[in-house]
């Protein structure tokens, strides 16, 4: 079967950057539009619209100059106005050979924004066209707010369309400017346009101001579009453009007559770049690029896919340079940390593993996050404290820390299934508790060891909140031991390793 090849032009250099906060700055401009051309392989650029500002000027110049040395000018495109030939010098000094002209597509906006008729507008613009044809610049051109004049106005849409056929135009840009098409009228309105003009290219450029944004894409490259706009994590006024990751995976699984050249293990490098250049945070559960669409979180779903791959679908990880994990949390169950035990290179045995189930479960209830990297050190903390039979228990404790005043430790301490309080000050809030737990000791005449070393470290290479270690060694009449506690706050995991002592001497 012969594919159809549909055109991807990204804008997010251009729409993308309309989103509110967002700048990017010359040189982060012409990385981009080196990895969108180079390495993600779409097929064309938008990159700026005309007369900005100088810093806007400097970046087209940075990105045109490459852009020539590799062959590539004819893929960069600016968005240009119908000013009398303005747009068009800019453009000279930028370097740039394709304009993308913005139009007016409805007769509302046409009436009441410009205060022409379509007779003075079509004039204004074949002007412009010719003017860019006697400068080598080629024209696509936009007309905005399309979707509300193929609602309200479908004959002024029509008769201008007979009109620009006629022009010297590569591309018609057709855009749900206001985000307000659904996905049966984006497949009505095109397939009209496309079956009246068949001869003609034409692009669809959808917002998504309903969510619809990738399923009106897909209508219309059903309708027989020729080119998508899209841009990098769905960025542009408003709720955004039609999110390139998205519209590549739809396509390429749901559309199978169609091609594009869209290389889409590398669409999440792309994407994490976009952010950090923008900080427009990527929500975690965005579609392809999101930190959770590859997590499994509920234990049944990673036994399921232990068994024979239940719970996955089309939309492996490995296609978008991304792996598959495992949540640890008080859903996960014990297959989840099998799953990531098995990364590590760690066996547990069935009772180890109930234990250290239980121990993330406790974690999950007070939502700490847990990662693959904490594991060693839960394990190292649940297992090691079977290694004696417990009778003190540290049974609660008050904290104080105020500024002037020293800070100071209540500890209830019960020993054999004899309760003891006492209360003391310190340098610091453990400290104060050990000051406490030494009164209690000495009022029992029994030795209390004497601490040696504290060190406090987390997991290496874990970006959770959920834990730190407390390492602490202690002299015991000469007997040297080390205890380890486990918490996501500091002093409880010293008050821990110290509990676990006071059961060993």
């Amino acid at each position: 079967m012969n594919k159809r090849r549909i055109e991807i032009m990204d804008t997010t250099l251009r729409d993308g950057e309309q989103t509110s906060g967002v700048s990017f700055s010359v040189s982060e401009k012409l990385t981009l539009a080196k990895l969108l051309l180079d390495e993600l392989k779409v097929d064309r650029i938008e990159i700026a619209s005309a007369r900005v500002s100088e810093g806007e000027l400097k970046a087209v110049q940075e990105i045109t100059h490459w852009a020539a040395e590799k062959d590539y000018l004819d893929r960069v495109e600016i968005l240009t106005f119908v000013d009398g030939g303005v747009s068009l010098q800019w453009m000279e000094k930028a370097g740039a050979k394709v304009q993308n002209l913005l139009t007016k597509g409805s007769l509302n906006h046409l009436t009441h924004q410009l205060k022409k008729t379509p007779e003075q507008h079509f004039e204004d613009i074949s002007k412009t066209l010719q003017q860019a044809s006697k400068q080598g610049i080629k024209t696509n051109v936009y007309l905005e707010d399309w979707s509300n004049g193929m609602r309200n106005s479908k004959g002024y849409v029509f008769q201008y369309l007979d009109f620009l056929t006629k022009q010297p135009v590569e591309r018609i840009l057709l855009p749900d400017t206001l985000g307000v098409l659904t996905h049966n009228e984006t497949f009505e309105f095109l397939s009209q346009i496309i079956k009246r003009y068949p001869d003609i290219h034409f692009d669809f450029h959808g917002h998504n101001d309903y969510d619809l944004g990738v399923a009106n894409v897909m209508e219309a490259i059903k309708a027989g579009c020729h080119g998508i706009h899209l841009t990098v994590n769905g960025m542009g006024e408003r709720a955004g453009n039609a999110p390139m990751a998205s519209v590549v995976a739809v396509i390429n699984d749901f559309l199978p007559e169609v091609e594009i050249a869209v290389n889409e293990s590398s669409l999440y490098k792309v994407s994490k770049l976009v952010s950090a250049f923008t900080g427009f945070g990527i929500p975690a559960n965005k579609p392809i690029v999101g930190d959770n669409v590859f997590t499994q979180t509920a234990g049944i779903h990673a036994d399921g896919d232990s068994k024979k791959d239940l719970y996955f679908n089309d939309l492996l990880p490995e296609r978008f340079g991304r792996k598959r994990k495992y949540a640890l949390g008080k859903t996960s169950g014990k297959a989840n940390i099998q799953k990531n035990l098995q990364e590590l290179g760690l066996t547990l045995n069935n009772e180890e593993l109930k234990k250290v189930t239980q121990r993330i479960i406790e974690l999950g209830d007070k939502k700490e996050r847990v990662t693959k990297e904490d594991l060693p050190f839960i394990i190292s903390d649940v297992l090691n404290s079977g290694g004696y039979q417990q009778k003190v228990f540290v049974k609660s404790y008050v904290l104080t820390h105020s500024k002037g005043l020293k800070p100071s430790t209540t500890v209830a301490l019960e020993i054999n299934g004899e309760l003891h309080e006492a209360h003391a000050q310190g340098d610091g809030q453990y400290d104060a508790f050990m000051n406490a737990l030494r009164k209690i000791y000495k009022s029992k005449k029994r030795e209390f060891p004497k601490l040696t070393d504290y060190a406090v470290r987390i997991p290496p290479g874990s970006n959770s909140d959920a834990l730190c270690e407390t390492i602490i060694s202690w002299d015991n009449n000469g007997k040297e031991f080390i205890t380890r506690g486990l918490d996501s706050d500091q002093t409880v995991s010293a008050i821990k390793a110290t509990e676990k002592m006071l059961n060993i001497i």
